[in-house]
């Protein structure tokens, strides 16, 4: 073992520097995984009305896609905190497991609560997924070479983020919704024996106490939270009282959670770490980052059905120039971070280019040609890139080798619960402006006529309504998606503010070695 090798395995026993011949295979296997938790987040999406009408239960057809979201979200810090106390190996394998016993128990399901069910187990193995993968690489790769790989699997997360759709409507028109869950299985237990095969972390022999009580608090608060989100706006009024009360109760229970921190041994989120100013700020700016990310995602193709009249099929095709402005800044952002050791540039220049695309989305009418829609999105897309990954990056190198992964899945939190209350608040903004306009462009009589049929129509549903009122509501949805992407300007520009105030300390150049404290 070279000087500088033998050096860093002592100032953390743990570290685990991996032979070159190994490292494409883990890469590999590490992607997989994370193509899998990615994708299943938005892949159901075009399968839902199938599903609902193959098993029916059509009233319950949105849990599908919350329980998911749920328990991904509020698995990640447990499984972070798990892999920093006994070792990462063990419990990113049993939670590429857990995933593919709830995807095959989802392609099986024969009710909608059985479904809804698998989703949720399926959920759980998701959330330990993302944070393993990206924790692992933390454990084989120096942060100084870290950002080509980061970069990765930010083309990675792009990529799942469009073609989840798509592969979603595929194998449902072509085979049947249940191989939307049944294509992970082979996938993953690919994944599954490369790294039982090639990944060799040591793993922690310490007596450890799991943070129960923790855990049982943010979960319950994070659920509640983002059943608000979900339910506000839609199943019940913002101001209803279902709705204030989970929100009064979330907010007491975070409260509860922090009490509940500061005594436990081994707390499941330090509250110490907030004290670190990068993991703070990469907490906070990935937050807005998901927030406006997730309300881009999911109301750039209903603009695209509603204003231009594109099939599911075809709005998902319309997000490849999104995703390839994701995956080639990504990845370019990476490659110059290994190369240069420097991070701080490309949260600033991301959060600054994410903020023009939001604005350029928010000039669009039904008359935007689609080149130019392609050139904005492509915007937003290379503004995201430059983000997501080089916050992982910059709070995985400000932070002990021992919090490596209560911090890596701190990062996917935060953004998942922003991505969350982003798709809320959006769809507010968007359902009041969309009510406020169609007065405005409708004569009473065709307003009266289309509420007769009920606003929230199907894009299909939409070309069928006489040329007059079709012009009006296509007229006032375009205005009111407008005002959707405006808003996110100044959402998106606090996070660029945000970035400038983020510290940049060296990138350590082995695996282990000690955080340098030395701003740049």
């Amino acid at each position: 073992m070279a000087l500088e090798d033998q050096q860093s395995a002592e100032l953390n026993p743990d570290a685990a520097p991996v032979k070159e011949p190994s490292l494409p295979l883990i890469i590999l296997a590490l992607m997989l995984a994370m193509l899998l938790a990615a994708l299943d987040q938005t892949i159901v999406a075009t399968a839902l009305p199938t599903i609902a009408g193959d098993l029916g239960g059509l009233n319950h057809l949105s849990w599908v896609v919350t329980a998911y979201l749920i328990t991904s979200t509020i698995s990640t810090p447990l499984w972070g905190k798990l892999g920093d106390l006994y070792g990462r190996k063990s419990f990113f394998q049993a939670s590429i497991v857990i995933f593919l016993v709830g995807s095959a128990l989802s392609g099986l399901s024969g009710s909608m609560v059985q479904l809804i069910a698998f989703r949720a187990l399926q959920g759980i193995g998701g959330g330990g997924l993302i944070v393993g993968a990206q924790a692992i690489i933390g454990d084989i790769v120096s942060p100084r070479e870290r950002g080509r790989y980061q970069g990765l699997f930010g083309g990675v997360f792009g990529l799942a983020s469009v073609a989840g759709p798509l592969l979603g409507g595929y194998f449902t028109d072509s085979f049947s919704w249940r191989w939307v869950f049944y294509v992970n299985v082979p996938i993953g237990i690919l994944a599954l024996f490369v790294i039982a095969a090639v990944l060799h972390l040591p793993r922690s022999r310490r007596a450890h106490r799991i943070d129960y009580l923790g855990t049982a608090v943010l979960a319950t608060a994070v659920t509640l939270l983002i059943l608000m989100t979900t339910w506000g706006g839609v199943t019940y009024p913002w101001g209803s009282t279902q709705i204030i009360a989970l929100a009064v109760v979330s907010v007491v229970l975070l409260g509860v959670f922090i009490a509940v921190e500061r005594r436990a041994s081994e707390p499941l989120l330090p509250i110490n770490l907030f004290s670190n100013r990068i993991f703070s700020l990469t907490s906070a700016i990935g937050f807005i980052v998901g927030f406006g990310m997730f309300g881009a995602i999911v109301y750039l193709p209903t603009f695209m059905q509603t204003v231009f009249g594109s099939s599911p099929t075809k709005s998902g095709l319309q997000l490849i120039p999104l995703m390839m402005g994701m995956v080639i800044f990504s990845v370019l952002a990476g490659l110059l971070i290994s190369r240069f050791g420097r991070y701080k540039i490309f949260p600033i220049l991301g959060t600054l280019v994410m903020s023009i695309g939001m604005y350029l989305l928010s000039t669009m009418s039904s008359t935007t040609p689609m080149t130019e829609v392609y050139l904005y999105s492509f915007v937003l897309g290379v503004g995201l890139g430059g983000v997501m990954q080089v916050l992982v990056i910059a709070v995985q190198n400000a932070v002990p080798y021992q919090a490596l992964g209560t911090a890596t899945s701190s990062a996917t939190f935060f953004r998942s619960i922003g991505g969350s209350f982003g798709v809320a608040v959006f769809g507010t903004i968007f359902n009041t402006r969309l009510t406020h306009l169609l007065p405005r462009y409708l004569p009473a009589a065709a307003l009266a006529q289309l509420k007769g049929s009920g606003i929230a129509m199907s894009p299909a549903a939409i070309t069928k309504l006489p040329k007059p009122i079709r012009d009006g509501f296509v007229l006032s949805f375009s205005h009111a998606l407008d005002t959707v992407f405006l808003v996110g300007v100044p959402v998106v520009v606090a996070a660029f503010l945000l970035t400038l105030f983020l510290k940049e300390i060296p990138l350590r150049k082995h695996v282990g070695e000690a955080t340098a404290t030395r701003a740049l």
